[in-house]
């Protein structure tokens, strides 16, 4: 009996610290560009800057709307690491060679948080591509979101 109400209560305070865990999260973004002729920018951003949304949210009515402008100027993050990429296009059309240089340096970013204790939780990605000669624009851009617990 006092085994079982020992390993119960070890149990429960196992338990309770694994429930206690905060987790702080980091998002890195990429953007490649998928714009004919390689005259895009490609990079990947992150920040270790941090935002409080609340400081940047309002609750809006119809009466107040115009009302609640807010200074974005504020939101804008100064300092932020930004990492050059090749573009996926050229003069020639699509560069392989860029997509496995491209993904080489990702690569490298993702091991390198790994090594300070982030985890990847989440990818997210879309695209904005090129629908013909009258579109010049085109972006593919993936954020990565990693993990980690704080101490």
């Amino acid at each position: 009996m006092k085994k079982i109400t020992f390993t119960a209560l070890f149990l429960m305070i196992c338990g309770s610290a694994v429930f206690a865990q905060t987790w702080e999260y980091k998002t890195v973004t990429v953007i490649e560009s998928i714009i004919p002729s390689g005259i895009g920018r490609s990079r990947m951003i992150s920040t270790e800057e941090n935002r409080d949304f609340k400081e940047f949210t309002s609750t809006r009515t119809e009466e107040d709307n115009d009302r609640n402008k807010s200074d974005r100027g504020e939101i804008r993050v100064k300092n932020f690491d930004e990492t050059k990429l090749l573009n996926f296009f050229n003069v020639g059309g699509i560069r392989f060679q860029n997509i496995a240089a491209n993904d080489a340096v990702v690569t490298s970013k993702i091991n390198s948080l790994a090594a300070e204790g982030w985890e990847l939780a989440f990818v997210n990605s879309g695209v904005e591509s090129y629908s013909g000669p009258e579109d010049d624009n085109g972006i593919f851009i993936t954020r990565y979101i990693f993990k980690r617990m704080v101490e």
